[in-house]
């Protein structure tokens, strides 16, 4: 790519122009394309100022104004990496913050700051972090969680991956997840999440209190569940299960655990979690099924050298292309 091309990517990300997809594949080249990663570093301390006339306050050109500004300068947000404690690893973080300086015939200078962040968790990490409200959010590898660094008028975040939610109660204020394909609406309670922008599917398993799950477009249509419950979304439709493997949550803890699982389906988790192409050339072991816990931080190629044992197959590993050949 480019360097034109890659700024006007880097721009976009800031101006929140890209897709939920673009934004993802933009955040994971940061871990490998040090030229993007440095330009993103650059884009430090931006406060686009447009001063305008009370009389005529044109914010679309204010706003073209900015985009402009961002163009020349290449200074858009401020970026930083944040390191978590608690044996949770480093995980990269965005905060967006514009300014716009409104001026008024009286010369009073009234400024309006909207910041909105975003954390985004490599593949093969994991991550936790508490909101404004108290909070606590666990993030699985490959995922993306936007949120505002205050709530105001409603707790609303934006989930692309996997995330396990402790909410603190308030009842005048419902906390929602918004995902790809389904909303979850609570008010005091834990739930886990699952959606990955790649991924036709979604799913989430409520373990204590009360949540309630809908198309974004059928709020009135909703699903409530109760605890233990699991709800599935696929090909518009929903599935409530009565009850749910809670070792599937233990990936918060580090571990994964596969419980009599076809290995298509443990090859396109893997896939997601370690953000690595998975061919396999003997499709007639894909159907065979496999019960086991791993540690997250083994990696792939461990996690594969173990079910190995238990079926001979061949693995190579291609870290030019980043994919990984069984056979």
């Amino acid at each position: 790519m480019d360097k034109g091309r890659m700024d006007e990517r880097i721009i976009k990300y800031f101006n929140r122009e890209l897709s939920e997809e673009e934004r993802i594949l933009l955040l994971k080249e940061l871990e490998k394309d040090a030229v993007l990663k440095n330009k993103m570093l650059n884009c430090q301390n931006i406060r686009a100022a447009s001063v305008l006339s009370s009389e005529n306050i044109d914010l679309q050109a204010g706003y073209e104004g900015y985009k402009h500004f961002c163009r020349r300068r290449l200074k858009g947000a401020i970026f930083y990496r944040v390191k978590m404690t608690a044996g949770y690893a480093a995980v990269v973080a965005f905060m967006i913050v514009v300014t716009w300086k409104i001026a008024r015939s009286d010369q009073k200078i009234i400024e309006q700051t909207i910041s909105r962040q975003e954390l985004f968790v490599p593949s093969g990490q994991r991550a936790r972090i508490t909101l404004a409200d108290g909070s606590t959010v666990w993030l699985n590898a490959g995922s993306t969680l936007l949120y505002p660094s205050s709530f105001e008028k409603e707790r609303k975040v934006e989930l692309m991956g996997e995330a396990y939610f402790d909410v603190v109660k308030n009842p005048d204020k419902a906390f929602i997840v918004s995902t790809k394909w389904i909303d979850i609406e609570a008010l005091g309670t834990q739930f886990n999440v699952k959606s990955y922008p790649k991924s036709e599917s979604a799913s989430t398993a409520l373990v204590d209190g009360s949540i309630k799950v809908y198309k974004p477009d059928a709020a009135s249509e909703g699903i409530v569940l109760s605890p233990n419950q699991q709800l599935f979304y696929e090909n518009g439709r929903f599935r409530l299960l009565a009850s749910m493997d809670k070792d599937e949550l233990l990936w918060k803890d580090g571990v994964y655990s596969f419980k009599k699982e076809r290995l298509d389906v443990i090859v396109k988790k893997l896939e997601l979690y370690y953000d690595v192409e998975i061919v396999v050339k003997a499709p007639g072991i894909l159907k065979y099924e496999y019960t086991g816990k791993f540690r997250q931080r083994d990696g792939v190629m461990e996690i594969l050298r173990i079910i190995q044992q238990i079926h001979n197959f061949r693995i190579d590993m291609d870290k030019d292309l980043n994919r990984i050949t069984i056979s």
